[in-house]
């Protein structure tokens, strides 16, 4: 038996490892995600707590800018949905990404067993 990796084992070795790649990178990605999301929730929770007549400040950049109770609260809202639709998006993503991972090891377990005959 040689003791070289077959090119065609070697480009599946690499396709499995890219495959990997891109799973750990959305798991990152969609860990971000949920972090923002449960800030946004909180801040909401915590603003609609406040009077209808509280002063907030929302920081833009590397400023505080007075801002109204119910702009904020329609802004909060709107990012808590986009979040939730990335998140979506990456789940879908994940999926495919483990779905490919799956078949990808079988293909490499098959070419393997046949390079062992």
């Amino acid at each position: 038996m040689s003791t070289q990796i077959p090119p065609q084992i070697q480009n599946q070795l690499a396709q499995l490892q890219q495959v990997q790649q891109q799973a750990q990178s959305l798991a990152m990605q969609k860990a971000q995600m949920e972090s923002l999301q449960n800030e946004s929730r909180v801040a909401l929770e915590e603003l609609e707590k406040l009077s209808d007549d509280a002063v907030i400040y929302r920081t833009v950049g590397e400023l505080h800018i007075k801002a109204g109770k119910e702009e904020t609260i329609a802004q909060l809202k709107e990012k808590v949905e986009t979040l939730s639709l990335r998140l979506q998006s990456i789940s879908r993503q994940e999926e495919r990404i483990s779905k490919r991972f799956t078949q990808l090891q079988e293909q490499l377990e098959q070419s393997m067993g046949k390079q062992a005959q």
